[in-house]
């Protein structure tokens, strides 16, 4: 039996497949591969796949109940394309949305003039939790602060290409889009002899070049080190992962301090070694006692004084974070043309700001059609799927909406795109999104890609691991069109 048999790439955009059930030009050779396997030899991929994530120890934590628990991370064999002539607008789009994200966080912590002259609203920047008065005057170097971005991509209906979010205080999942990669090879060897992909894996050599041009000391060779909370956080895997990959140090905060001399030193077996980058993966409140949290343990008293005077880099730097806010998020196509005189290349999600009074009439009278998202959540918790939601969830949803209105920000439902998915041994078609990651210092990257979330459940929109979502391999193949 043909594998697309009764597969329904109807309803939705698909990325493989059209709507005639004919393979999309850019996927016709892994279309006709999948379709020459029986169930049986999927499945076996399929497992395949699974004991490699078993052996390599890939896993992600969940929070549950109090307890941290570790799964293996939840992959699907069939991988997602996208024709490199596409990919490269979208290469475009997102190096021009962190330049200007970038300018904007450079200009909220120095000048504000687009505070001033009213492009983005004081009251919504200042009252934001992720704004840090701290950070006022800093200057990091190069006029950069979020040196790591995630940002989410979605697909809707009539195939257009839209940010759903920025990720810029700690972004997570780029182990886990190289590991993927590792996988798929090992699964499906032979796929890679006759498509062109672009590679993933100099991701980590990237990073450490964005990383080691921050150093304070450029010339030299510096020292880098990746700053984790611990092994009790759900993004200790990819902590470990690229610290090994980079071949720099993996501490916790116990293991760096600051000298009197207000520069940073790794307490090492020979004595002190002076560290020069700090890619850390701790929260702003968390990063110094000092000058934030008191009952702190995960950070280093003093670091943000040894950061201010220009004696370490942290990357992300603290306060990037008012970037991440959903509400600033709605203004960024606002910034773009601010800043650069450009007009978006990647759109915005339309969005509805509940601080606005008009806005917020509406999202209260179409409630159970809108998807509603917290300012400052993440991982898809605190968020209410109309659609999905019953009456009862409608009307709590809208009770939080009315009594701290700024908080939250309302989007239509997008028909999300589709990619065939193994599920129970059968191919079915699952809603996905794509975090690309680009790093920025003195120059930026992209990756090739980036890494496919899955909705693993029938249906659903959620595509987080931490409910239920899992991941797919992305390739940007060359040759052939949408």
């Amino acid at each position: 039996m043909p594998t697309w048999s009764g597969y329904d790439a109807q309803s939705f955009y698909d990325e493989l497949i059209a709507p005639d059930g004919s393979p999309r030009p850019r996927a016709a050779n892994l279309a006709q591969y999948l379709a020459a396997l029986s169930p049986r030899q999927l499945k076996t991929r399929q497992d395949a796949a699974n004991r490699a994530i078993l052996e390599m120890g890939i896993t992600f934590t969940v929070y549950n109940e109090g307890q941290n628990i570790d799964r293996a991370w939840p992959f699907d064999v069939i991988p997602r394309l996208i024709p490199a002539d596409e990919w490269r607008e979208i290469d475009l789009g997102l190096r021009q949305r962190l330049t200007a994200l970038n300018m904007f966080i450079d200009d909220v912590y120095g000048e504000q003039r687009i505070l001033s002259d009213g492009t983005v609203p004081r009251e919504m920047i200042e009252s934001s939790p992720d704004f840090r008065s701290e950070c006022m005057g800093a200057r990091p170097r190069h006029g950069v602060w979020a040196h790591v971005c995630g940002s989410d991509l979605v697909r809707d209906r009539d195939a257009t290409v839209y940010v759903l979010e920025d990720n810029l205080r700690v972004p997570s999942g780029v182990s886990y889009m190289l590991e993927n990669r590792g996988v798929t090879k090992r699964v499906f060897p032979e796929l890679f002899q006759d498509q062109a992909i672009a590679p993933v894996d100099d991701y980590p050599s990237d990073l450490f070049d964005t990383l080691a041009a921050l150093s304070p000391r450029p010339g030299d060779d510096p020292q880098v080190v990746v700053l984790t909370p611990g092994i009790y956080n759900s993004a200790y895997f990819e902590h470990a992962y690229l610290a090994q990959r980079m071949g720099a140090e993996l501490v916790e905060g116990d293991d760096l301090v600051v000298g009197d001399d207000d520069r940073v030193y790794m307490r090492a077996v020979g004595g002190l070694t002076r560290v020069d980058t700090v890619y850390r993966r701790v929260n702003d409140t968390f990063l110094d006692p000092e000058t934030f949290r008191e009952d702190s343990i995960l950070g280093v008293p003093g670091l943000m004084r040894a950061w201010r005077r220009g004696n370490v880099a942290l990357a992300n730097a603290p306060g990037a974070g008012v970037a991440d806010d959903k509400l600033v998020y709605t203004y960024v196509p606002d910034m773009i043309r601010y800043y650069l005189g450009q007009d978006p290349i990647i759109q915005n999600v339309p969005s509805w700001r509940c601080s606005d009074s008009t806005s917020l009439d509406h999202v209260l009278e179409n409630l159970a059609k809108l998807v509603v998202k917290p300012a400052n959540e993440s991982g898809g918790y605190g968020m209410l799927v109309g659609p999905h939601a019953s009456a009862k969830e409608v009307a709590k949803f809208a009770d939080l909406i009315r009594a701290n209105p700024r908080n939250y920000i309302a989007q239509p439902t997008l028909a999300l795109s589709t990619v065939p998915t193994v599920c129970a041994g059968v191919i079915e078609p699952r809603h996905v999104d794509l975090r690309p990651f680009i790093l920025q210092a003195g120059d930026t990257a992209v990756t090739a890609g980036g890494l496919t979330r899955v909705a693993l459940r029938r249906g659903s929109l959620v595509v987080n691991s931490s409910q239920g979502g899992g991941s797919k391999d992305t390739w940007v193949v060359y040759g052939g069109s949408s």
